[in-house]
């Protein structure tokens, strides 16, 4: 299949999705496996994907076979939690004239909460992917997203989101699309 036209105005941010972290979330598995379906899916729709990485001088980049699913992504280091607390990494956004942001990753009650609402400070609308986002306890998780859909974020399964995108079955992309779903049920 040929490469999509890219998909102006959108995002995919997968947030510190580092080994380091990864191995204290709470069922790390199904939410690397969350992320890796959406990393195939926007690269898939033509959505750019980027990366960021919490301090990787110290606690090592991102998980290479995530990495290896968007290759040309943008990868950013960071030292804050908010994607938005770092000014190169806003820049960066900025440029790209985006106008919504996608999030999946990890941490939910940390870096996933103060990027979403840095997002919407930066006039941003920003979708959290409910299924592709973890925390080490699930009840903070749980809290943090009420309290991001109170304030404007929307919070929606993967699956709902790129269905959405596609409109309809005729889409060029719809094919692949549901071999992806079967892959990553």
């Amino acid at each position: 299949m040929a490469a999509p036209t890219p998909l102006p105005g959108v995002l995919l941010l997968c947030v510190d999705l580092q080994p380091a972290f990864l191995k204290v979330i709470h069922d790390t598995k199904t939410v690397q496996q969350r992320c890796a379906f959406v990393i195939e899916a926007a690269a898939g729709l033509g959505i750019r994907v980027a990366f960021t990485e919490q301090l990787p001088r110290k606690l090592g980049g991102t998980a290479p076979e995530l990495l290896a699913l968007a290759p040309g992504a943008d990868v950013h280091a960071k030292n804050s939690f908010s994607v938005f607390g770092d000014d190169g990494i806003t820049e960066a956004i900025r440029s790209l004239d985006i106008e919504h942001l996608i999030l999946c990753g990890i941490e939910t009650p940390v870096c996933i909460y103060q990027t979403a609402l840095g997002a919407l400070d930066a006039n941003l609308q920003v979708t959290v992917l409910s299924d592709a986002v973890g925390a080490r306890r699930p009840d903070d998780a749980a809290i943090c997203l009420g309290s991001l859909a109170r304030a404007g974020v929307h919070l929606l399964p993967a699956e709902t989101v790129f269905y959405a995108l596609l409109h309809d079955a005729g889409h060029p992309f719809f094919k692949d699309f549901t071999k992806l779903v079967k892959k990553y049920s």
